[in-house]
């Protein structure tokens, strides 16, 4: 399970370094959607891929704020 293991580690680190990550992984997809435009992407899976992680990273960060409001 390769997602559980990243949600291992995105749960280990802080949200400072989440939202580093995630612009990282925005700045990734634009990168993989300009290419994917002018026809030079061969992965197109890895689109769908960095998507994912993008959401998974927002979780994370959702989840950390929520617990320490409590």
């Amino acid at each position: 399970m390769k997602a559980s293991k990243y949600l291992e580690e995105l749960r280990k680190k802080s949200i400072a370094d989440l939202n580093e990550e995630l612009v990282a992984a925005k700045k990734e997809l634009f990168n993989l959607r300009f290419q994917n435009a002018t026809n030079q992407l061969e992965n197109t899976s890895r689109i769908r891929e960095v998507r994912r992680n993008i959401a998974r990273i927002q979780t994370v960060i959702t989840e950390m704020k929520k617990a320490s409001n409590n």
